[in-house]
């Protein structure tokens, strides 16, 4: 006992300050690309994920990148395109809506242009004071696995402990949904899982946060087929979507707090340098 003692008083705090401090992501962390004006855009299909798209425009390369579909895994970024597309370090990317997640991209030559956010309306604003004040200070989520690989699943177990620690933010995992006050959803929604999805999120008393965690269960990768429904959406209208493959701890933080209206979403979708 006293080594366990005396081995932690050696090792001192360990917890990330994270929202209260920022926080830098390692070195090799690859983030939402960044797109430099007047050098080219790489075509659609360098990406393995489908995440950008080409649309034809009078006044040049039209394309658009869709955040939610990518995993960035870099290639955009690699070889020929290192001049026009860079790997970003940021990982705050949770959006209230599906729509704040694609990202327009015009190359003219001269700027590279993003389209705004949608604005939250105002059935909405007014859900998420009454979510804020009711929910803002203490917050228990059920996680729901609709299919993953588990990638996301490890990336939540990591919430709780000694680093990320949530609990200290208010924010704790139940067993149960009727012990929750929302949903935290990973993994695509497969059609055996649908039904329990569907009601674990009856389930929670409201007022209730739905969140989609990762590429899977905000719809970007695996789309409607013979086994999937497709992304959380499909089931239920969710609350904040964030994107990644997997997103790490703190940008779970991040959108979690979103959700809560205890930080601001990305305000518009830009990539600029």
């Amino acid at each position: 006992m006293l080594r366990i003692l005396i081995n932690a008083l050696r090792t001192g705090v360990v917890t990330t300050r994270y929202p209260a401090e920022p926080n830098s992501p390692p070195e090799r962390f690859r983030g939402q690309p960044i797109f430099r004006p007047g050098t080219g855009l790489p075509p659609p299909e360098v990406c393995p994920t489908g995440a950008i798209s080409e649309h034809p425009d009078a006044g040049g390369s039209h394309l658009a990148v869709d955040l939610a579909r990518c995993v960035f895994c870099g290639r955009c970024a690699e070889d020929q395109w290192s001049g026009a597309v860079a790997t970003g370090r940021e990982f705050e990317l949770a959006a209230r809506s599906r729509a704040d997640l694609r990202i327009e991209v015009v190359d003219d030559d001269a700027a590279v242009h993003a389209k705004p956010a949608s604005d939250p309306e105002a059935e909405a604003a007014r859900a998420l004071s009454e979510i804020r004040r009711v929910l803002g200070r203490s917050l228990h989520l059920r996680h729901l696995d609709a299919g993953s690989c588990n990638a996301c699943d490890w990336e939540l177990t990591a919430l709780l402990n000694p680093v990320y620690d949530i609990r200290r933010l208010g924010i704790d995992f139940v067993a149960s949904p009727r012990h929750a006050d929302g949903v935290v959803i990973t993994g695509p929604v497969t059609r055996n899982l649908a039904t329990a999805v569907r009601r674990t999120i009856e389930a929670v008393p409201e007022p209730r946060i739905v969140i989609a965690v990762g590429a899977c269960a905000t719809g970007g990768i695996f789309g409607e087929g013979y086994a999937n429904l497709g992304g959380a959406d499909q089931i239920h209208p969710v609350d904040v979507y964030i994107p990644g493959c997997p997103p790490r701890p703190e940008a779970i933080i991040f959108g979690i707090l979103v959700a809560l209206g205890r930080l601001e979403s990305r305000k518009t979708s830009t990539s600029i340098v």
